[in-house]
């Protein structure tokens, strides 16, 4: 598993919302300028954000994105879910992805599972507030 430049700089523009969080919106201008991103990535990212239900926009001179949740009701799994094709390791048998041909006789079948779940574990108790 690793976990791409979209989902690292979605969680990098989260944090950023998050430090602005009860000032109201930010700018994508404003968070790229921060974080040296491009504006144009990061308005995909804010596009899968925001149907995800993870973010809100606001229109207007002053407008921008805001939380659409409290901080602490916003798990880090939920942004990158919102923002990978996966977060699993790829021959887990927890993933039941179909390339693994040899599930029955796999070596690393229990140790891959152990560390999915560990990750599961992770991403599911760290919330945005966490950070």
């Amino acid at each position: 598993m690793k976990i791409s430049t979209r989902g690292r700089y979605g969680l990098m523009a989260m944090y950023r919302i998050l430090q602005n969080y009860g000032n109201g919106p930010i700018s994508i201008t404003e968070i790229a300028e921060n974080e040296s991103l491009s504006v144009a990535y990061l308005e995909h990212i804010f596009a899968s954000l925001k149907k995800a239900g993870l973010v809100k926009s606001v229109r207007g001179a002053f407008g921008g994105y805001e939380l659409a949740k409290d901080p602490a009701e916003i798990k880090i799994k939920d942004i990158l879910m919102a923002l990978e094709d996966d977060i699993e390791i790829s021959c887990s048998v927890m993933t039941n992805k179909p390339e693994c041909r040899n599930l029955n006789g796999c070596a690393t079948r229990d140790i891959l599972d152990k560390i999915q779940i560990r990750i599961d574990q992770v991403l599911d108790s760290v919330t945005l507030a966490d950070m």
